[in-house]
């Protein structure tokens, strides 16, 4: 019955980028490299103090703007195992629960990056809604963003 009060939604992206996996997943180690793969609409700015060093533990906090509301976001990095995967979970931010597994696999001729997130929205059946109307379409435009900022970094570099 709670499921169905709150559902967990999943969003799953694989992206191959023709760079060597350290490479790659140095990048992602980087918080601050979060600005350059999204949507200026969502006005992203990260407020950890640099340098920001990835590990079990590790807090993120950034300010971003949701659909015009200003908002602060705390991320926790849950697990990491280098160059290979790491896991956030939101600990306070916009929804009931974030969790997304990034795991970088190596594969010929470069890297093969696997996102799956799953969360949940706040707010009962309003948040199941705003997640119909809105809210899920607004996640992939992000995704497909980012698709885009990757090719571009990578390409430049």
């Amino acid at each position: 019955m709670s499921e169905f009060l709150t559902p967990t939604y999943r969003l799953e992206q694989e992206q191959f980028i023709p760079r060597p996996r350290s490479e790659v997943f140095r990048f992602f180690s980087n918080a601050f490299n979060l600005e350059l793969l999204t949507p200026s609409f969502v006005k992203l700015k990260i407020l950890t103090p640099a340098p920001f060093e990835m590990h079990p533990g590790a807090l993120i906090d950034y300010r971003l703007s949701v659909f015009g509301l200003g908002m602060n976001w705390r991320a926790r990095i849950e697990s990491q195992t280098p160059e290979e995967s790491f896991v956030d979970t939101q600990e306070r931010g916009p929804y009931a629960s974030w969790h997304h597994t990034h795991t970088f696999h190596e594969v010929e001729g470069g890297t093969l990056i696997r996102d799956v997130v799953q969360y949940q929205m706040p707010f009962g059946l309003l948040g199941r809604l705003a997640h119909g109307l809105f809210v899920q379409r607004w996640l992939r435009h992000i995704f497909t963003f980012r698709r885009q900022a990757l090719l571009s970094v990578f390409d430049a570099s």
